[in-house]
């Protein structure tokens, strides 16, 4: 791996541990010497995480569409920036970019971009690993959505375990790293 992307908040939450867990996986990225791709934005999750590789000398490309310049509010410091004129292009930008896809807690926006990236895997459009950092249970609604989504026999059980998830940045890393794709047919 050279380049991860990383989908999360352009707010911080309520909660300290989501700040902090951000900033771990900020400097485990580093640690790996990893690359890191995201949204473009200097606020939320989005401006910590940035702001932890970069002062941990890393490499930070961010993807932001135009429009989006001024409501993410761009971050200025970036190694390198990309300015896309929709939100398709950024998320393909994001893809060819990176080599694995992990998510953090955030809206609309991270969940659309997450499960984007999970139908491309499905669909065998890509074949990168793609996580979830579970910060405090976060995602555990959704880990309870897909469990149900393969008992009613929308979702295969391969597809479902093929998604990384783990509430500890090490061991996140650890399965990003022994991860190989496995190609199941989507239909039931």
């Amino acid at each position: 791996m050279k380049n991860i992307v990383v989908y999360c908040g352009s707010n911080t939450g309520n909660k300290s541990i989501y700040e902090k867990q951000t900033i771990d996986l900020g400097k485990k990225i580093c640690a790996e010497n990893l690359g890191l791709i995201y949204g473009g934005a200097k606020v939320g999750l989005m401006g910590i995480l940035a702001d932890t590789v970069l002062e941990n000398d890393g490499i930070v490309i961010g993807v932001i569409p135009n429009f989006l310049s001024e409501k993410e509010i761009i971050h200025n410091r970036l190694s390198k920036t990309i300015h896309v004129e929709t939100m398709h292009e950024r998320k393909a930008k994001m893809n060819d970019l990176a080599d694995a896809v992990i998510a953090l807690p955030g809206g609309f926006g991270t969940l659309e971009e997450l499960f984007e990236m999970i139908t491309w895997s499905q669909l065998g459009i890509h074949k990168k690993p793609i996580a979830i950092l579970n910060i405090n249970g976060f995602f555990n609604p959704l880990i309870d959505l897909l469990r149900n989504m393969v008992d009613d026999c929308f979702l295969k059980e391969d597809n479902k375990e093929s998604l990384i998830i783990s509430d500890n940045v090490d061991e996140l890393f650890s399965s990003l790293n022994s991860y190989k794709y496995s190609n199941v047919s989507k239909w039931i």
